[in-house]
C-alpha cells in the first residue's frame, strides 16, 4: 500500500514539473519582452539624437539579430542568409541542447542596440529589470545562460554582417552648397548642415541599386506666372495661410524630427523627438499587441518593416542628393513672402522626395503584408510628446497621412509626396516579393 502511495505521489510530482517547464517556457515566450527591448532601442535613439537615416540602420541590424536568433526555435521560419545582400552566414545553436529561443532573440536585439548607441547608462535600470523578470519565469539556470550566449553569439554575426555596409566609409563628410538656384541651402532657424549626404552608398538589404526605384524627376525650378514650379510652390503657401485645426493637428502628430531647435532671444535649445522610423516601429508595437500577435510574428513584423524603412531611406536619399531640390521655405521666403513660415521645422536635407512619404509607404506595405490589410488602430505613439492619439483604418491610412503631413507641415511640395509614396510602395512591394520569411 505505502509503496502504491508513493507512486502516486511521484506521478503527481513529475507531472507537475512538466507542468512547470511547460509554463515557463510560455512565459518566457511573451512578446512582451521583445516590444518592452524595441521600445527601450527607441528610447536610447532619441537621447542619442541620430538623423533618420541613421536610426533605421540600428532598428534594422538589432531586428534582423531578433529575427534569426528565433528562426532555429521554428521551422516554419526562414533564415535571411542568402537572401539579403551580402549576408552569408550566422551563428547557430549547439545540436542537441535546449535553448529558449525567445530570450536568445532579446538578447541579442538589445546587444546589437547596445552596440550601434552611444549612451549605454540608459540602459542599465531596463537591463536590470528585463534579466529579472526573464529568470522569475522560471527558466533552468543553464537554459537561460545557453540562450544568453546564442543571443550573443548571433548578435556578433550580425555586427559582423553590419561592418560591410559602407557606414564607416560614409563618416565624415559635407556637403557642399552650390548656391544654384533651386537647389537646397540650409534653412532656419540653425542653419545645418545637409545630413547624411553619402546614404545612397550604403548597402541596400534588398534592392539591387539604391537607383532601382528612381522617381521621376521633379519640376523645373521656373517661379515665371503659370509654370507648374509656380503652381506647387503657391499650393504649399496657400495651404500653410488656410491650414485649418485638423491639418495643423496632423502635421504636427507626425512631425518626427529628432532634433528641432528652439530660439528664444538669445537662447536657443533643442527638443528631442522620435523619428520616423521609430513611429513606425512604436506602430509595429502597438499592433501587434492589438492583434495577440506571438513572439515569431512579432519578430517577423519588426524585421519586414525595419529593412522595408532601412531601404527605403536609402532609395530615397538617393533622389535627395541627385535633383537637391530647395525647400519651401527658401523659394517662398525669397520670392513670394519674406515673412512666411512653415508649421513645422524644415529637415536639413533637400526637398525631392519627402523621407517620410518613402518609408511610411514602404513601412506600410511591409506591414499590411505580415499583420494584415485593413487593421484599425489607434496610434498613441505621441502621446509621450503632449500629442493625443489618432485613429487609422489601415497602415495604408497611416501612410497617406504620413506623407500629406509634410504639405500641412509647409516643408514638402505636393509632387514630393506623392511620387515619395510610390516610390516606398515599390520598395516595399520589392522586399515582400523578394525576401521571404517563410
Amino acid at each position: 500500500m505505502r509503496k502504491l502511495v508513493f507512486f502516486f505521489f511521484m506521478l503527481t510530482v513529475g507531472l507537475s514539473c512538466k507542468k512547470s517547464d511547460n509554463n515557463w517556457q510560455q512565459k518566457a515566450a511573451n512578446p512582451e519582452f521583445l516590444r518592452r527591448t524595441q521600445l527601450q532601442l527607441t528610447e536610447s535613439i532619441i537621447h542619442d539624437i541620430f538623423a533618420p537615416p541613421v536610426s533605421s540602420r540600428i532598428y534594422m541590424y538589432s531586428a534582423l539579430a531578433a529575427y534569426e536568433s528565433l528562426v532555429p526555435g521554428n521551422p516554419a521560419y526562414k533564415s535571411m542568409v542568402g537572401q539579403l545582400n551580402g549576408f552569408e552566414k550566422v551563428a547557430k545553436p549547439e545540436a542537441g541542447k535546449e535553448y529558449c529561443y525567445p530570450l536568445a532573440a532579446v538578447k541579442a536585439y538589445l546587444t546589437i542596440g547596445k552596440n550601434l548607441t552611444f549612451a549605454q547608462e540608459v540602459y542599465a535600470d531596463f537591463e536590470k529589470k528585463l534579466w529579472e523578470d526573464y529568470q522569475a519565469t522560471g527558466i533552468p539556470d543553464d537554459v537561460y545562460e545557453r540562450s544568453i550566449a546564442f543571443g550573443d553569439s548571433v548578435a556578433a554575426s550580425i555586427m559582423n554582417y553590419s561592418k560591410k555596409d559602407n557606414y564607416k566609409q560614409t563618416r565624415g563628410f559635407r556637403y557642399t552648397v552650390t548656391q544654384k538656384k533651386g537647389t537646397w541651402v540650409p534653412t532656419p532657424p540653425a542653419y545645418i548642415d545637409a545630413a547624411e549626404p553619402n546614404w545612397m552608398k550604403i548597402r541596400p538589404v534588398s534592392l539591387d541599386s539604391a537607383s532601382q526605384f528612381k522617381p521621376v524627376p521633379p519640376f523645373k525650378y521656373d517661379l515665371s506666372e503659370g509654370s507648374e514650379y509656380r503652381k506647387i510652390v503657391m499650393d504649399v503657401y496657400n495651404t500653410i495661410k488656410n491650414l485649418s485645426e485638423e491639418q495643423r493637428a496632423i502635421a504636427n502628430f507626425w512631425d518626427c524630427n529628432p532634433f528641432k531647435m528652439n530660439i528664444t532671444g538669445h537662447a536657443m535649445f533643442a527638443t528631442k523627438k522620435v523619428s520616423p522610423g521609430g513611429h513606425w516601429m512604436a506602430i509595429v508595437t502597438q499592433t501587434s499587441r492589438q492583434l495577440h500577435a506571438d513572439v515569431y510574428k512579432t519578430a517577423e513584423a519588426y524585421l519586414l518593416t525595419s529593412m522595408a524603412i532601412f531601404d527605403g531611406f536609402i532609395s530615397c536619399w538617393d533622389e535627395k542628393y541627385r535633383s537637391i531640390c530647395v525647400r519651401p521655405e527658401t523659394v517662398i521666403n525669397e520670392s513670394i513672402d519674406k515673412d512666411w513660415q512653415p508649421v513645422l521645422q524644415t529637415p536639413p536635407f533637400p526637398e525631392y522626395t519627402s523621407g517620410h512619404s518613402v518609408i511610411s509607404g514602404a513601412a506600410s506595405v511591409a506591414l499590411t503584408h505580415v499583420l494584415g490589410d485593413n487593421v484599425a488602430f489607434a496610434d498613441s505613439s505621441e502621446m509621450q510628446y503632449g500629442l493625443p492619439v489618432r485613429k487609422f483604418s489601415s497602415y495604408k491610412h497611416a501612410a497617406e497621412e504620413a506623407s500629406i503631413s509634410r504639405l500641412y507641415g509647409g516643408i514638402h511640395f505636393r509632387p514630393a509626396l506623392n511620387n515619395g509614396l510610390e516610390q516606398g510602395r515599390k520598395v516595399g512591394n520589392w522586399l515582400i516579393q523578394t525576401i521571404k520569411t517563410k
